[in-house]
């Protein structure tokens, strides 16, 4: 997924202009549920709640959400199916409490990701790094973060770009030319790299860059009172994760 469609989805959601404190409180407050919680219910009940809040809150369209949580989703199940079996004498077979190991480490794991990507879908980059500058994070890093941020996904759009050429050229057409293909795109990926850092770093420099990008924060103030109730949310989160 580009960065234009993730900023996009992160800028048009119908709670991009909330305080950046209200979604970090929401965001980091189920996070530590996730963890803390038993997996059964609690995880489960932390990732029921984040996913009302994103599509049915922030309504961040589902399309959108599922092009991004398919890769990290997808490699957390990988890895909980490897509890389901063990390396013995005989050879693989299945693990004791494989099963309910497997259970909790994707409940875990899933709710945790949720709720990240609860904070990436409904902020803007631009609003989560004006936050880490008012907390008093040094501008270096701030800066550095930002353009590591949008460096990745250029190299993302310049090796995508690369596949499509070739495909239309019938570089896929076979398995041979395909590994062929693929190893041409690998070697000059490095080099259009370097190529769009020195323009970019030429396009910063003709904008009379000094070492700092100002964006602009009309964000409102956080509100107390709807603090309190993701407080009193999260609460309930909590005890009905432990009584339940």
């Amino acid at each position: 997924m580009a960065i234009s469609s993730i900023d996009c989805a992160a800028a048009l959601n119908r709670w991009r202009g909330r305080p950046l404190a209200e979604k970090t409180l929401i965001t980091a407050g189920f996070l530590i549920l996730a963890l803390a919680l038993p997996p059964w219910p609690g995880a489960a009940l932390v990732g029921a709640v984040m996913l009302a809040v994103t599509f049915g809150g922030a309504r961040v369209p589902p399309r959108h959400w599922l092009s991004v949580a398919v890769l990290p989703l997808g490699f957390l199940a990988t890895g909980a199916l490897t509890l389901l079996v063990q390396l013995g004498p005989d050879g693989f077979a299945l693990a004791p409490g494989g099963a309910a190991a497997a259970a909790g480490l994707a409940l875990r794991s899933f709710a945790a990701v949720i709720c990240l990507l609860f904070l990436s879908f409904t902020t803007p980059a631009a609003d989560l790094l004006s936050g880490l500058r008012r907390l008093g994070v040094p501008s270096e890093i701030v800066e550095i973060a930002l353009l590591t941020y949008r460096f990745v996904f250029l190299l993302g759009d310049e090796a995508v770009a690369m596949t499509h050429a070739q495909r239309a050229r019938l570089g896929h057409s076979t398995r041979r030319r395909w590994l062929r293909s693929t190893a041409m795109v690998i070697a000059n990926l490095l080099p259009r790299a370097m190529d769009r850092a020195r323009r970019m770093e030429t396009g910063l420099a003709a904008r009379g860059w000094q070492g700092e990008m100002r964006v602009i924060d009309d964000r409102p103030a956080a509100s107390g009172a709807v603090l309190a109730l993701i407080l009193v949310a999260q609460a309930g989160v909590a005890a009905m994760g432990v009584l339940l």
